[in-house]
């Protein structure tokens, strides 16, 4: 028995959600999303919420039900809050600088790194060391604060590079005599 799947998704005020069929479609103040939910389950609308269930038993079904029930439980949060992560540069010359939409960033390349901002997804730069990445869909923030970090992902000896904000790198410790 899924844990998460039995849990309904509260539906707030503002934010409307149609079903078609298999397909569930969330307007919100911040935008639109909408996917379609595996076959294996059922979608229903009462009361302002928003309940899961398993149309058939087998594996499949149950993993489906907590993974649709997740994913439409943040389709609403983010057409109501929206998504962010922030993402912190570290090492000497390193830092970032918002050109139009585009994020440019310098990261001891021997050019500059410039990444335009794809549709449903904003870059701001609080700071120069810091990057702000948010959007209504939460897949699509993760993707793109990976794809950054990926470019200079840190380095275990000095730490340098760029790290989610919090994160942890695991130092090694260096050459002896």
């Amino acid at each position: 028995m899924s844990r998460i799947g039995k849990k309904a998704v509260a539906v707030p005020n503002g934010v409307t959600v149609t079903l078609d069929g298999q397909t569930v479609t969330v307007n919100g103040p911040k935008g639109q999303l909408a996917w379609t939910v595996a076959e294996e389950i059922e979608v229903r609308q009462e009361n302002g919420e928003l309940t899961l269930s398993k149309k058939v038993e087998g594996q499949r079904a149950q993993a489906m039900w907590g993974l649709s029930r997740s994913l439409v439980a943040n389709m609403v949060a983010g057409v109501t809050t929206g998504f962010e992560q922030t993402l912190e540069l570290v090492g000497v010359g390193y830092r970032a600088a918002m050109k139009g939409q585009a994020l440019s960033m310098q990261l001891g390349f021997s050019h500059d790194v410039e990444i335009p901002a794809p549709a449903g997804i904003a870059f701001a730069v609080p700071k120069q060391t810091e990057i702000k990445i948010s959007g209504i869909d939460k897949q699509a923030v993760g993707e793109m604060a990976a794809r950054i970090r990926r470019i200079r992902p840190p380095e275990p000896y000095k730490g340098k590079g760029v790290r989610y904000a919090g994160e942890q790198v695991r130092r090694k410790e260096g050459k002896k005599k």
